[in-house]
């Protein structure tokens, strides 16, 4: 589908997230959405943190998004390209999750969004929600 070759945009973040079965959104401080399931969140919006901050001008970025990954190998496959626009902070050592800017979600395409957000569900769904997905959604 050339629709998902597409740059990326905030709005496909809303729309893949929510499209994942069993979703609830729940808001966080200043009304941030949280993407949950099962109670576990695996997408959320992140207020303004001192951890993340624009290195030129020290301002606090206004547009975190945080995703769940699967491992720390995952985490490293997207974070270790300086090129890339995942990156994470000390805060986040050792914690399964990558940040993406929203200002820079079009430098990924609508699939590879996709995938980025599945795979945060997957990680975070119970093993019997998870299975009956892959089950339904087998790798091409």
């Amino acid at each position: 589908m050339a629709d998902d070759d597409r740059p990326a945009g905030i709005e496909d973040v809303h729309e893949l997230a929510a499209a994942m079965p069993h979703v609830t959104v729940e808001y966080g401080t200043g009304d941030n959405p949280v993407y949950q399931v099962g109670g576990k969140s695996f997408v959320f919006f992140r207020n303004p943190r001192p951890d993340a901050v624009d290195p030129q001008t020290g301002q606090r970025y206004p547009d975190v998004i945080v995703f769940w990954v699967e491992s720390e190998a995952d985490k490293q496959a997207l974070v270790q390209d300086a090129r890339s626009p995942f990156f994470t902070t000390a805060h986040f050592d050792g914690h399964p999750s990558v940040l993406l800017r929203a200002s820079r979600v079009g430098e990924i395409t609508r699939r590879e969004l996709a995938e980025l957000i599945q795979d945060a569900w997957l990680s975070r769904a119970s093993a019997r929600r998870a299975a009956a997905w892959l089950k339904a959604h087998p790798p091409p």
